[in-house]
């Protein structure tokens, strides 16, 4: 592909600071240099706790476990159908019931009215997804949760530093999850980040990503509690939770220390592109109607304002040929609603409660913006498109 979805985002700057490390001879496993990278990153996002995972999908997994150890017997969570699959599977594989909202064109995050209008005396968390660099708050939300004592999980996967009023997406939840992929702001090449203001809940997270051992706890007073409960256990095996491996290691950390330190400039080209995108993209044709305030941009979102069928496959047949790279029905690749893994749990007949993202997932797509993207690409990118929907 002549224009990937991502370029260069391993840079040699990253190499070479990579290789001095390595050259020390260091310890590889979990060690230091994550412990650096969590705090650095905690700085930046402006949270007091973070925990360096393998996976923005494991993220969301300690997150719903976490809400699990508060309901141990289950209860429902509000989700959006435009989302990662890692979402909703952690909300199944932690013994939740989804219940799926439809999104907002505007941010494709879910419509507040509708999570509001869902919300009952079951509900114990709505797990918030900021889409490609939109944000989906508003005090309307933030003030019902608040009122009804549910927590909000932010998936910030997709929008490193993007924000709600002056605060950073990831900083506003009782929890928030990152990804560190390849394609993603920041990089550590497979990657992700749990984040959080509570100290117990900190100490849960860094228990259940290490086999749930209290041995990987920060808070020592709760560590001897723990262990004058269980005398009869070595304390250096004392298991609290059923908990994972889902450590990373000091290369990811590295890596992450090195790339943070140009991700608000690469967030502020990001927005350039972004900007120059729309600005060219045909209005006639193509939505253009985006909230962009606090926008940290991960993609071009190209959503047709109508259904047309062959006006859309003959966008992608361009694409095709001038090698222009993208993912059909945005995140996630569409409704999640679809995905063979809900429909065995919820069998609808009919979308028509969801038809916002159902108009994403058959006439939308996402093209890469990353900082190498010059003028004259977003320009040829934009004429590619505009010449085929005449």
């Amino acid at each position: 592909m002549k224009y990937p979805l991502m370029k260069n985002n391993v840079t040699k700057s990253d190499i070479k600071y990579l290789i001095s490390f390595l050259k020390k001879n260091p310890k590889l496993t979990q060690g230091p240099k994550v412990l650096e990278f969590e705090k650095r990153w905690s700085k930046w996002l402006g949270v007091k706790y973070s925990v360096f995972v393998n996976s923005g999908s494991s993220a969301n997994l300690l997150s719903l476990q976490l809400l699990k150890i508060k309901y141990p017997k289950g209860g429902e969570v509000i989700v959006p159908p435009l989302t990662w699959s890692s979402d909703i599977s952690s909300v199944l594989h932690c013994g939740f019931q989804p219940v799926f909202v439809d999104i907002d064109l505007n941010t494709f995050g879910m419509n507040t009215e509708e999570i509001i209008k869902k919300i009952n005396k079951n509900t114990k968390a709505v797990f918030l997804s900021h889409i490609q660099g939109f944000n989906s708050l508003n005090d309307k939300l933030l003030n019902v949760l608040k009122k009804n004592k549910i927590y909000l999980i932010e998936d910030v996967c997709e929008s490193h530093g993007a924000k709600f009023k002056n605060n950073k997406l990831g900083s506003i939840g009782w929890t928030s999850n990152f990804s560190f992929y390849y394609a993603h702001h920041l990089s550590t090449i497979e990657g992700g980040m749990i984040c959080t203001n509570d100290r117990l809940e900190y100490n849960n997270l860094l228990m259940l990503r290490s086999h749930g051992m209290i041995r990987e706890m920060e808070d020592k007073r709760y560590q001897k509690k723990i262990i004058k409960q269980n005398p009869k256990l070595n304390v250096k095996f004392i298991f609290q939770y059923a908990g994972y491996n889902l450590r990373n290691t000091e290369i990811g950390a590295v890596l992450g220390i090195s790339q943070l330190k140009r991700l608000n400039n690469n967030i502020k080209l990001r927005n350039r592109n972004l900007k120059l995108f729309i600005k060219n993209l045909d209005g006639n044709f193509f939505y253009k109607d985006f909230l962009f305030a606090g926008c940290s941009n991960y993609a071009f979102n190209v959503l047709l304002k109508q259904k047309n069928t062959k006006i859309f496959n003959k966008i992608l047949k361009n694409m095709d040929k001038n090698g222009i790279e993208y993912r059909i029905g945005s995140a996630g690749g569409g409704n999640q609603l679809r995905q063979p893994y809900v429909k065995r749990l919820i069998r609808l007949k009919n979308f028509n409660n969801f038809k916002n993202v159902e108009h994403v997932h058959f006439y939308g797509f996402y093209i890469g913006n990353y900082p190498d993207l010059t003028i004259k690409d977003i320009m040829f990118i934009t004429k590619v498109l505009n010449e085929s929907v005449k």
